[in-house]
Formats: C-alpha cells, sequence, structure tokens
C-alpha cells in the first residue's frame, strides 16, 4: 500500500488526506443511510470532534453525497442553545461549516437572514433553542442540534423540531452533545430509532493540546464531571440510593490533609471464583480526627482466594494500614486461615454480617451526609454501586460488594469502641 501511495501524484495525496470518509474515525461516520433510522446521536466528551462530525454530516447532506445520502438535502435546520452558539459553533467556529476548508461548493452564510447557503440552492437555517417557536412554519428534510444537554427548554425545542421534519422520503437530525441526564436524551437514547454513536476526548487526543489532556485526566479523571464531560456518560443517581453523586462530589479531596491516624484494608470475600461469582471487595480507608478518608478501591472480579488476598495484603502494606478487616460470612475460618498462610503477621479483624446490607449500610451514609466521609481520589465502581444501592440492594441485582468492604471499612474505624478485637492471625 505505501508504494502505491507513493505513485499517486500530490494533488490527489493532498485531496485523500482531506477527504472525511478517510480521516474520520468510526464513531465520527453516520449509519448507512439505507437503513431505518431517525435519529443519530453522537454522544461525546469535551473536545471529542463532536462539532466537525455535526458539520460534515450537514455538508454532505447540502451536496449530495452519496455515502451520506441518495439525494442533495434542500432544507436543513441548524439548532444549538442560542442563535449566538448557532453562530459561533457551529457555522463560524474552528469546526464549523464555514471551516470545512478544501472543498467544492463552499457555502455563503448570511448572518442577517440567519442562514447557510449552497451553490445547489441547499441552504440551512439557525434556530435557537430558547425560542421553540421559531421552529414553526418553517420545515426540513435534515436537522443538526448541537449540545441538546445544554438546551434551556429541551422539551419544547425538539418536539417544535420533531413537527418541521417533514421533507424528503426519510428526514432525519443528528444530536451531538455532552450528555447530560436529562428526560429527553434519556428517552431519545432509549428509541430503536436512534442510532448512537461514542466518544471520549482522548479519542481526538491528536488534535488536543497534550497539556490539557494532562491536566483534565489529573483533576477530573474518573470523578462524576469527568464521567459526563470527558467520557461522555450520563452518570445518573438512583432517587432511593442512600448516596447521591452530590455528596460525594461535594466531599471529594485530591489528599488526606495530614497522615491518617489509623488505616484499614476492609475485605468482602466472594463465595466463589467461578465466571459470574460476585467481586471481592477490598477498600482502604483511613481516619483523621472526626473525619474519615476513603484511600482506595482494589476490588477483583473471579479472584481466587490466594489472588484477593495478596492483593489486600498488597494493598495493606502499601499504605502500612493498622488492619486487615475481614467478612468471614463466607468461609469463617477458612478466609482467615488464607490471609495466615500468606502473611501471619497481619493483625486481622474478623467480622460478621448479623443484619441485612441495607442496615449495615444505612449508619454509614449518615456519615456522609454530616460531611465526615471525603473520597481521597476517584472511584468510579465504587461510587457507580453507592448511587445505585437501594433498600432492595442494586437496581441490576448484583452483590455490592465494593460497597460491602467500604462499609466494614468506615463501620470500623468511625462506628466501633476506639478498642475493637483484633486477632494475631
Amino acid at each position: 500500500m505505501p508504494a502505491f501511495l507513493e505513485s499517486l501524484p500530490a494533488p490527489l495525496l493532498r485531496a485523500i488526506d482531506r477527504d472525511w470518509l478517510h480521516r474520520a474515525r468510526a464513531d465520527q461516520l453516520p449509519p448507512c443511510p439505507h437503513e431505518e433510522w431517525s435519529t443519530w446521536a453522537v454522544v461525546g466528551g469535551r473536545g471529542s470532534g463532536k462539532t466537525r462530525t455535526g458539520a460534515e454530516w450537514v455538508s454532505a447532506l447540502a451536496l449530495g453525497d452519496p455515502a451520506f445520502t441518495a439525494a442533495p438535502v434542500g432544507r436543513i435546520a441548524l439548532v444549538g442553545e442560542t442563535f449566538a452558539d448557532v453562530r459561533d459553533v457551529m457555522i463560524e467556529g474552528p469546526s464549523g461549516l464555514l471551516g470545512l476548508s478544501g472543498r467544492s461548493g463552499r457555502p455563503h452564510w448570511s448572518p442577517a437572514r440567519r442562514r447557510v447557503e449552497w451553490p445547489n440552492g441547499a441552504l440551512a437555517q439557525a434556530f435557537s433553542a430558547e425560542e421553540p417557536d421559531g421552529l414553526r412554519g418553517p420545515q426540513f428534510g435534515a436537522a443538526w442540534c448541537d449540545e441538546l444537554a445544554k438546551w434551556r427548554r429541551p422539551e419544547a425545542a425538539w418536539d417544535m423540531l420533531q413537527f418541521g421534519l417533514r421533507l424528503g422520503t426519510h428526514p432525519r437530525a443528528l444530536v451531538t452533545t455532552t450528555p447530560r441526564p436529562i428526560p429527553v436524551l434519556r428517552r431519545l437514547l432509549a428509541d430503536p430509532r436512534t442510532r448512537v454513536g461514542r466518544a471520549r476526548t482522548w479519542d481526538n487526543a491528536e488534535n488536543l493540546a497534550p497539556s490539557f489532556l494532562a491536566e483534565v485526566q489529573a483533576r477530573y479523571g474518573g470523578t462524576r464531571l469527568g464521567r459526563q464531560e470527558l467520557d461522555g456518560e450520563i452518570v445518573e443517581d438512583r432517587p432511593d440510593a442512600l448516596w447521591t453523586r452530590d455528596a460525594i462530589e461535594a466531599g471529594r479531596v485530591e489528599r488526606p490533609p495530614a497522615p491518617c491516624e489509623r488505616i484499614v484494608v476492609a475485605v468482602d470475600p466472594p463465595a466463589s471464583s467461578r465466571t459470574g461469582a460476585d467481586a471481592c471487595g477490598i477498600v482502604a480507608a483511613g481516619s483523621l480526627g472526626a473525619e474519615a478518608y476513603v484511600l482506595a478501591d482494589a476490588s477483583l472480579r473471579r479472584a481466587a482466594p490466594e489472588t484477593w488476598a495478596r492483593a489486600a495484603l498488597g494493598l495493606y502494606h502499601r499504605l502500612e494500614a493498622d488492619a486487615l478487616v475481614v467478612e468471614v460470612n463466607q468461609g469463617g475460618e477458612m478466609v482467615e486461615a488464607v490471609v495466615a498462610g500468606i502473611d501471619p503477621h497481619v493483625p486481622v479483624v474478623p467480622v460478621r454480617a448479623t443484619r441485612g446490607k441495607y442496615l449495615r449500610a444505612e449508619p454509614v451514609s449518615l456519615l456522609y451526609a454530616q460531611g465526615r466521609v471525603h473520597h481521597a481520589g476517584a472511584f468510579p465502581l465504587l461510587e457507580d454501586e453507592m448511587c445505585d444501592f437501594g433498600p432492595d440492594g442494586l437496581s441490576g441485582g448484583a452483590s455490592p460488594d465494593r460497597l460491602d468492604a467500604l462499609v466494614w471499612a468506615l463501620t470500623h474505624l468511625m462506628l466501633t469502641g476506639p478498642e475493637p478485637r483484633i486477632r494475631q492471625l
């Protein structure tokens, strides 16, 4: 292939390099135009290339690119949060319609008329989602909706747009947005007529400053904000959950303000290491005065007893912890024997659950509500379990193993007497 490319004339090579179908990532290419779909939702993080995706799609429809449409689409709606957003991002921005360089049929932009017009007569009209009634009357064969999750009146604007999508044989809409858990977006993503593409900020790394990527990863990686704004995830709370993401975020710190006075590693062992078995919860926490800090989540899936025991002991030694808190309901003496067989000098606190998981977790959730527990860093999988744990457990029916280990660690540090029973194995 390199020899073939070298044989091509320079103008052709430049044309190939500029061609969107050649350069685009898989998540930036639309579903097959011959398939049955009504909405293409591109859900992604900041800087993941969503705007370029939208501009290329609109341009291809207007020009009748056969890879995107069977015939040119003559009327297209451009809808943003405000008219200024449509102008500054979707049209005039670096990745907007006017920024598609090296392309025949460059469009003309008329700000006063709020429309972009191509030489073949196709045009795109700009609309503000703040004025849903502005979408009454006009009709379209396609629409590009940018940052739907930011719209102040998303339901009304989206509904008005649907009534206007009535030209051609199969009018369609593209939604490009960084997600938020708003009802209209949830319904849209669940609709079988919607095709969903996802992209993370990191997927577009070659077009982003390395210092930007390093900074946002260090500051927001794994947090609720980072998962939403960088990974493009819809992060939701369960209404009856014991924890909320807002409460966890409010107490998040980079590190404890001083060395912890006591540190424990808590282990919630699985009954089996077979495929489909519960995970082994391994969580470390430390206390400092009247407050506690979650320090690590080293939980494992499908781990044999010796594997999870070595992982827990490794974390114990790395953090210079004071004790290993181990639930012994499953396996009893076997659990303690496994730990002792690897390192007999580690002080172990065996704990046995006599109440249900919800009753054990509720006092710990109150510590969070009082602002007494902080997460020193981000623990996405653990926090997902916390914010999905209600009276009937996790919504999917799985075992909350990370959460169980967290509860044991914080109960030992914050809710038991100062001299807990420790067994030297």
